[in-house]
């Protein structure tokens, strides 16, 4: 049982990294997420998760340094978006979200997209950045099987983590058993349906059996199926709510039950469909 913030799961390569994350999508550079990340810092995370394309790699850097927790106890994962994925763009990027990061290295390095005709050369350039130390660990996000089968087929490393929408309306079984059984950690983003979450009645009357929130009881939901989850807030309640869900265990029929709302419902793109 995962019973504390601090818990890790163990990536393929040997790296530990929090079951719990904080993301930082749409949230504001400067004050904004400075504000957001050094309060989820105080709670008790110690995973941040950003990308180049939020916007907001500064503050994220300015808020790990003023929280004056040392690096090495931080898991910092940022992402290369996909106007980036050209073998003669992807160094000088990474090297970017180091600079506006003011960091000498990330933990995790993930290709934000699968850019059909790009990805693979990306990953090449991944693995080098993998093997010179700078990137911890490296990863994928919002790649299907098909992509994983194409990205396995001609690849050194295995990635360490891919991170997909997953939610109670998005279940992806058939993603999670592939994921599982290559050892590639499933991570979930929007793992709240964008806020969809509280007007659930199914979760709703689970919720209330346990005394929890509607969001606490599908973040434990998440991390029962061994799933990562990077909730989002701004909220300093919020935050700290988010991260009260390992006092409590679902038992496997409220887990059935909510993998029984699967409806396959994006509520961010579909990696399928997606117009790069």
């Amino acid at each position: 049982m995962i019973k504390s913030i601090k818990d890790c799961t163990v990536l393929n390569n040997g790296l530990k990294m929090p079951w719990l994350g904080f993301g930082v999508f749409q949230v504001k550079d400067g004050n904004e997420v400075e504000k957001a990340v050094l309060n989820a810092l105080e709670v008790g995370y110690r995973s941040i998760d950003t990308a180049s394309v939020y916007g907001n790699e500064r503050g994220v850097g300015k808020a790990l340094k003023k929280s004056g927790i040392p690096r090495e106890n931080i898991f910092l994962t940022t992402k290369v978006w996909n106007d980036a994925q050209r073998k003669s763009r992807t160094l000088a990027a990474f090297q970017e979200s180091l600079d506006r990061l003011e960091t000498d290295y990330v933990d995790l390095y993930l290709v934000h997209w699968p850019v059909e005709g790009f990805y693979q050369e990306t990953w090449k350039v991944m693995e080098e950045i993998y093997q010179s130390g700078r990137a911890k660990s490296i990863g994928v996000s919002n790649f299907l099987v098909h992509h994983l089968e194409d990205l396995l087929s001609d690849s050194q490393i295995v990635p360490s983590v891919n991170q997909m929408e997953f939610h109670p309306y998005l279940v992806q079984p058939k993603l999670l058993k592939f994921c599982q059984s290559h050892k590639i950690q499933m991570e979930a983003w929007s793992p709240l349906m964008q806020g969809h979450i509280v007007s659930v009645q199914t979760i709703q009357k689970i919720a209330k059996k346990y005394n929890k929130t509607p969001a606490q009881v599908t973040l434990r939901w998440n991390l029962q199926h061994e799933v990562i989850a990077i909730p989002k807030s701004v909220n300093p309640s919020r935050i700290a709510e988010n991260a009260q869900i390992f006092d409590f265990e679902l038992s496997q029929a409220d887990i059935n039950t909510i993998d029984a709302l699967d409806q396959n419902k994006h509520f961010g793109p579909d990696p399928a469909n997606f117009d790069f």
